[in-house]
């Protein structure tokens, strides 16, 4: 009883909390808050029975959540020193970031311990040898997923994606020009190919094992080209550090982070029209600049209409010139729905590449 005591004394204070930012709060509070919920998470997660490199990497997750409420806070909801917003759809985003290191622990942490669990004495007194069998089997599954999410979220991968954070802005234009006339002629010569292709990666980048614990995919990276040699392969992506983030043309040896690594191309049907069309936008973008739409991938949002995220950008370029065979809001489009939802089997398998330790195999289909 003393412990139920405490939970629901627990749910009405973090329920006050949450009002009170919602009728009261003003700058300082929201900080204060956020701060708060993370330091409630990181001793949550390490009081759990799990290895100290998972409470390591997901302790960084909730660090790179706090980067983000801070960020957003101060530059959306209290934009340009503001200390009170009256504007009350802002302030209830504000409200709903302070559960951003909840949903975090609940969805990789919590769910991956109390999926799957060892039935009671009573339990096993009603279940049949298959039914042991198949829990079994369910159990040894959480265990490889587990120990997956701890390799996806270790130090390291955050470590990396951390360092490469302050060259993103997911709030002005910071790739300007980067696709070369060059490219743009290339991509013309392909336009009576009635052909689009879609390219899913599984690179086995940081950004993208970390990504796969939370989307439980493997192809966390999707990709345009207007060719089937994949010469005009580009995304939104984040410049491989030899470009700003935002939309940049792609390079094959690209997608080769690790041994494992691999990509699967399809076609999509288009007229010659539809094809300019999406080459044309493609242009203006360039054009107007770009950002990589690094907020959207949590928030499923964007601050101005050229940052996006790869698999936005790709569903977006399908949208604007007809060519999208299922229906979904650009920012909630995952890279796998590319595949996934053609319930129409509008796209047709031309190749999947596999990169070895030492050479790439390619297995066509």
């Amino acid at each position: 009883m003393e412990l139920k005591g405490y939970l629901v004394g627990c749910y009405v204070l973090f329920g006050a909390l949450l009002v009170g930012q919602l009728v009261f709060g003003n700058l300082v509070t929201f900080l204060a808050g956020y701060v708060a919920v993370f330091l409630f998470a990181l001793v949550r997660t390490w009081s759990m029975g799990a290895r100290k490199r998972f409470k390591g990497g997901l302790t960084a997750a909730y660090a790179v959540a706090l980067g983000v409420q801070v960020v957003f806070c101060v530059q959306v909801i209290f934009p340009e020193g503001a200390v009170f917003q009256d504007a009350p759809f802002r302030r209830a985003f504000g409200v709903l970031l302070l559960l951003l290191p909840l949903v975090v622990s609940r969805y990789v942490a919590v769910g991956k311990y109390a999926q799957f669990y060892l039935p009671s004495l009573q339990d096993l007194s009603a279940v049949s040898f298959a039914q042991l069998q198949r829990k079994a089997r369910q159990a040894a599954q959480a265990a490889d997923s587990l120990h997956q999410a701890e390799e996806s979220l270790c130090l390291e991968n955050w470590r990396e994606v951390l360092e490469d954070l302050p060259r993103h802005n997911s709030f002005r234009y910071i790739n300007n020009g980067s696709l070369t006339e060059e490219y743009f002629q290339e991509a013309r010569r392909h336009l009576e190919d009635p052909h689009l292709y879609l390219v899913l990666s599984c690179t086995g980048s940081p950004a993208s094992e970390i990504l796969s614990v939370f989307t439980q995919r493997q192809y966390n990276h999707a990709s345009l080209s207007f060719d089937r040699e994949l010469r005009t392969i580009l995304s939104y992506n984040g410049g491989e550090r030899l470009y700003p983030p935002g939309l940049n043309r792609e390079m094959l040896a690209f997608f080769h982070k690790k041994p494992g690594a691999s990509i699967l191309v399809y076609a999509l049907g288009c007229t010659r029209e539809q094809k300019a069309g999406v080459l044309a936008r493609v242009e203006q973008i360039n054009r107007e600049g770009s950002a990589y739409n690094m907020i959207g991938l949590v928030f499923k949002f964007s601050h101005k209409p050229n940052i996006m995220f790869c698999s936005q950008f790709v569903y977006r370029m399908l949208e604007l010139e007809g060519l999208a065979y299922f229906t979904k809001g650009d920012g909630d489009v995952k890279p796998t729905d590319l595949v996934e939802l053609d319930y129409h089997r509008k796209l047709a398998f031309v190749t999947e590449i596999r990169f070895g330790e030492a050479h790439s195999r390619l297995s066509t289909g």
